[in-house]
């Protein structure tokens, strides 16, 4: 088989109900592929394995094969997710019971050795609250291959990259070596692209209204060539688009520079050609790789404490007094910390109540829980009749609720034990790669490429950013990243060389303190940014207003600032 046709139909523990479905009804597919694994999810995924060691895998999945196992095993379709989470060898064991219950004959195979809980002190991923819930690896992409050159039809795995599951895949099927690391680039760049699921195909997209038909976007398809140059595209009739503009929005989301790591290889972001084949079909190509790093990232994820929130609603005149006197009231009442965020979102001669009100978010966190919980709701609600003018909350505060912090770590790639349990109930172990490199050599940053001229001065007016750019954001952690595109050839010039560091610092004032890097990605017409520590520990810490920084783009892109006139 010349193209080897992969599609998505999950991108987060949560995503659509019944997508498998309409994946194997759509069209045909070689193999299905399901992302389950956010930082975040491990998170969940662990206090679900506290309270019950038989769990810590991704449930829904279970569901989608009540409705599906029997017709994928008839058309010869290929099953391979990281639903298995914390859990694999659980999850397969319960698809083990689903196809005898159904009475299918199918061969199904787990990917372990990613869990380090048990080691996480002998390899130093202890946080400063001790023995993490979850500390998992991140591997690669030939436990999967091992699994389907077996036999297997269905494969669950624990914690692997996104675009592995993609890579295992066209490993397999074109029968690549370790060392093609440009053929395994380019199937990591298609599985960057379909991992997200309908995020190919329109979701989120910043000229959604560009598309006739967003009601329900079909989801992603990667037909891969035995070179790793790709095809993006959908089953016919589905709703959203696959232009160049959907694809680079999911190549510049949660990135940092031009190297992105794998456990299999370095993938070249700036190497990667887009080109619009014909309606909803981009092809990838171009692409090369490079040796993978002798290191894997490991997801840590704990305990940090005990978290409350309560909202005030400001009505009227003297919002900042009225803000001022209910922190001066209640600021104190948990000690270890209380952060205050102030919503104007109310308007000057109102017509509506609503209109006229600021919103004033309160969030106690501590490791008293009991100081956190009760005694801060009630400090909140007992000031009612003695505070500012038209207090009132949106909802009555609760308990408080204990929340998680995320740590990257790394361990070499050699303390890792990569696992595959067989359809015949063997268990082999995947060698390590061969062919790593140090670290500092492998993640060393791309020199900047030389910008394209600075455009003549032109006539501007003042603008959102937005009417020029797009934009996808997303969280690394801690971290964030912003990546800003034009689809304008000539716009490039002027982006590349407007959108500096120094500017967004000043179109985001929250970046204004922090680390803030830039990376040009010149055959994407990009640019992207990523904030250091705008998320505080992480998603589950939700040290933000937009915990995931998934909106921080099109804050961006509401910005204002001189934009040729030409553009407009």
């Amino acid at each position: 088989m010349s193209v080897l046709r992969i599609a998505n139909a999950s991108g987060f523990y949560g995503d659509r109900a019944g997508a498998f479905q309409e994946m194997l009804e759509g069209g045909p597919v070689d193999v299905i592929t399901g992302d389950y694994l956010a930082e975040l999810t491990m998170l969940i995924l662990a206090r679900d394995r506290s309270k019950d060691p038989s769990t810590g895998y991704a449930k829904t999945f279970l569901a989608e094969m009540q409705q599906s196992l029997a017709l994928a095993m008839d058309k010869g379709v290929k099953i391979v997710v990281n639903a298995g989470g914390l859990n694999p060898k659980g999850l397969a064991d319960k698809l083990t019971q689903l196809a005898e219950t159904f009475n299918v004959k199918t061969k199904i195979a787990h990917v372990h050795g990613d869990d380090l809980i048990d080691r996480a002190e002998e390899l130093g991923l202890t946080t400063s609250n001790g023995t993490p819930l979850s500390a998992n690896a991140y591997l690669g992409g030939w436990g999967i291959a091992a699994a389907l050159r077996a036999g297997a039809d269905i494969v669950v795995t624990g914690r692997v990259t996104d675009a592995s599951l993609v890579v295992g895949a066209a490993a397999h099927h074109f029968g690549w070596k370790e060392t093609d690391y440009n053929e395994i680039a380019g199937a990591m760049a298609a599985g960057h692209v379909i991992e997200c699921g309908t995020q190919a195909t329109g979701g989120n997209y910043a000229f959604f209204d560009s598309f006739e038909d967003m009601h329900r976007p079909g989801f992603p398809i990667a037909e891969i060539e035995v070179d790793g140059s790709s095809t993006i595209t959908k089953h016919p009739g589905t709703g959203g688009a696959v232009t160049a503009g959907t694809v680079t929005a999911q190549l510049v989301y949660e990135i940092t520079g031009a190297r992105y790591a794998g456990p299999d290889a370095i993938l070249r972001l700036d190497s990667i050609n887009l080109e619009e084949t014909g309606p909803d079909r981009v092809r990838l190509s171009g692409i090369q790789g490079e040796a993978p790093p002798d290191t894997l990232k490991v997801s840590i994820n704990a305990l940090g404490g005990f978290r409350n929130e309560v909202t005030f609603v400001l009505t009227g005149l003297d919002i900042e007094k009225k803000a001022a006197l209910i922190q001066s009231q209640i600021g104190q009442q948990v000690p270890e910390g209380t952060t205050w965020t102030l919503a104007r979102t109310d308007h000057d001669d109102a017509a509506t109540e609503e209109q006229a009100s600021a919103m004033l978010h309160c969030v106690a966190r501590g490791q008293d829980q009991k100081l956190v919980g009760r005694a801060f709701s009630n400090a909140a609600v007992q000031i009612g009749l003695a505070s500012y003018p038209g207090f009132h909350l949106t909802a009555p505060p609760g308990d408080a609720a204990p929340y998680g912090v995320y740590t990257p770590g790394w361990v070499r790639a050699t303390q890792v034990r990569h696992l595959v349990t067989l359809p015949d109930g063997t268990t082999a172990e995947v060698p390590p790669h061969p062919g790593t490199v140090p670290s500092a050599v492998a993640l060393a940053p791309v020199e900047e490429p030389t910008l394209p001229p600075l455009p003549s001065p032109s006539t501007t007016a003042r603008a959102p950013l937005g009417r020029v750019a797009a934009a996808r954001s997303g969280d690394k952690g801690g971290d964030a990243n912003v990546g800003v595109w034009v689809e304008r050839d000539d716009a490039w010039p002027w982006l590349v060389h407007t959108l500096t560091v120094e500017a967004l610092k000043e179109l985001l004032p929250d970046t204004k303190t922090m680390e803030v890097e830039r990376h040009v990605f010149p055959k994407l017409h990009a640019v992207n940014f990523v904030i250091r520590g705008l998320l505080g520990e992480g998603v589950a810490s939700n040290a933000r207003f937009d915990a995931q920084a998934k909106a921080l783009g099109e804050w961006l892109r509401a910005r204002h600032l001189e934009i040729p006139e030409e553009f407009l």
